[in-house]
């Protein structure tokens, strides 16, 4: 699939080298097509590892796909530099107008706060307002799922003994679902996070639909509205070295952290981490994109109605 970006984006260049069409500006101005438009609401810290995970995520299906990334204007970023957000970012307030054919709410390091007590909570809850009525479909990743549930549906996290960290098995439900069509049986996916939506809420719900969960790692994949929001607790997107460096991170920190489970061949740290997920994310998120996001958007998303 070609990914639409900015000519100049630092992570185009690791995209192309890695065989992953990407299509510059002045190349898709000259392509009589509608490109799938998704934003992306990116609120972890290193925005450019973020950036590389999730357009990788988005390049195995033949649709072009306009990605614009979208900042809060609320929150200072400390990892990212200035520069690269006013270059490349757009803050909420710019694209509050615009329709949306799909739109990413990404996790961000600050699950062990209340929701309320985060300092773009506000604006985080307009933003997660506006979906229902200007973006087709809603994906939420970690923090942003959890995020996303409280907001829509009441149900709080709730803070957990130990950190889930590491890559789990999990088993598929509902499996006519078109989001898991093709997914195994069992699969595995990466969790780093040391809070939960309690599996039992969820089911208790009737508005929203369980789809894959864990035995270790609790709730993965749940949906609400026909798709138009759809929750993903764990990080498909990760690259191999995701974890690694979070794990190397917080050891040189002095932080109490275990080693990730199913992660490093052999359970050595000193072995290249084995990569189990990408197959399962490539096909969730070329669900999302194919069924919950093309077959249903309108070729003009302008005064469209079902909006």
């Amino acid at each position: 699939m070609p990914i639409r970006v900015q000519n100049d984006l630092p992570v185009k260049e690791i995209l192309e080298r890695e065989n992953i069409f990407v299509m510059d500006e002045h190349r898709a101005t000259h392509q009589d097509i509608r490109p799938i438009k998704i934003g992306l609401l990116n609120l972890m810290p290193l925005k450019e590892d973020t950036e590389l995970q999730i357009l990788r995520s988005l390049s195995n299906t033949p649709l072009q796909v306009d990605v614009v990334f979208v900042n809060v204007s609320s929150h200072v970023s400390k990892n990212t530099s200035t520069s690269h957000l006013n270059k490349f970012y757009l803050p909420f307030s710019e694209i509050k107008e615009q329709k949306f054919d799909g739109f990413i709410i990404t996790g961000a390091p600050v699950e062990q706060m209340p929701f309320e007590e985060v300092d773009y909570w506000k604006e985080l809850t307009e933003i997660m307002e506006w979906s229902k009525s200007n973006v087709t479909s809603t994906l939420h990743l970690c923090w942003g799922a959890q995020a996303g549930i409280y907001y829509h549906y009441g149900i709080d996290k709730v803070q957990l003994d130990k950190k889930v960290f590491g890559v789990f098995w999990h088993k598929v439900l509902n499996r006519k679902i078109p989001l898991v069509r093709g997914f195994d049986d069992v699969f595995l996916a990466p969790h780093s996070r040391h809070t939960e939506v309690p599996l039992e809420k969820i089911r208790a719900d009737g508005r929203l639909t369980v789809l894959a969960e864990s035995d270790e790692a609790g709730l993965f994949l749940a949906m609400a509205q026909d798709g138009r929001q759809i929750f993903v607790m764990g990080h498909p997107e990760y690259d191999r070295v995701t974890l690694d460096g979070e794990y190397k991170r917080d050891l040189n920190k002095g932080l109490p952290i275990e080693m990730p489970k199913n992660y490093y061949k052999d359970d050595n740290p000193d072995n290249k981490p084995l990569l189990t997920w990408r197959a399962t994310a490539n096909n969730l998120y070329t669900n999302w994109l194919n069924y919950y996001v093309y077959q249903v958007t309108p070729y003009d998303l302008l005064g469209t109605p079902s909006f």
